[in-house]
């Protein structure tokens, strides 16, 4: 089960750290990734991590202000977001699996909602 929180409404420029809690699996054995969809917009991927040897994977467009960590006593993983711009806004959602596109992620949490004002 994964479960995802710490969306809301910010202005441009502004920060929000978005946290996914992980449990019923092996937190070791997957990569976590934050992916998010727009209305009208396909699923696109975000960043993830790779939990047992922490390599990270950002997307051109969050690059430079948006940091992935892990926290694997707590079975957790956050997605800080700074500089956020208008064009981030959408529902924002982590899943566990393999690689860096949705296809490889099997397992997804619930979404939580990022608005991003102009």
């Amino acid at each position: 089960q994964l479960q995802a929180s710490g969306g809301g409404l910010v202005q441009a420029g502004g920060s929000l750290r978005l946290s996914c809690a992980a449990s019923g699996f092996t937190f070791d054995d997957y990569a976590i990734g934050w992916f998010r969809q727009a209305p009208g917009k396909e699923r696109e991927g975000v960043s993830c991590i790779s939990s047992s040897d922490g390599n990270t994977y950002y997307a051109d467009s969050v690059k430079g202000r948006f940091t992935i960590s892990s926290d694997n006593a707590k079975n957790t993983v956050y997605l800080q977001m700074n500089s956020l711009k208008p064009e981030d806004t959408a529902v924002y959602y982590c899943a566990a699996g393999y690689g860096t596109k949705v296809e490889g992620y099997g397992y997804w949490g619930q979404g939580t909602q990022v608005t991003v004002s102009s």
